[in-house]
């Protein structure tokens, strides 16, 4: 699994499906590219709060995606993990549901 930097795969990604959570957004573009690879990548606005919290929110996102997207990923699929005011304060087990159900909605 590797991580999305590059700004036209993020705005590539926002062309996918949606599926809002109240602790994050999930973005899953198929690449149509053959290549069975996943690739993630994780985004926190200044709406959210300071750089503190938004590096705590990435944290967040980033090992909900490391405990859920290598079996239950869309292969060969880029996934973008937009992350809300809600995802700071939520349970993390809870947040781990709504990805679990977001890729549901998202991949399917």
């Amino acid at each position: 699994m590797t991580t999305l930097t590059a700004r036209a795969d993020f705005l590539a990604a926002n062309s996918g499906r949606r599926a809002p959570m109240p602790g994050f957004v999930l973005l899953v573009r198929d690449r149509r590219d053959g290549d069975p690879a996943m690739r993630i990548g994780y985004t926190v606005t200044r709406k959210i709060g300071g750089a503190v919290v938004r590096s705590r929110m990435k944290r967040r996102l980033r090992a909900l995606a490391r405990a859920i997207l290598p079996e239950a990923g869309v292969a060969g699929a880029d996934h973008v993990l937009i992350g809300r005011a809600g995802g700071i304060e939520r349970d993390f087990a809870r947040l781990r549901e709504e990805l679990r159900k977001a890729l549901r909605k998202a991949g399917g």
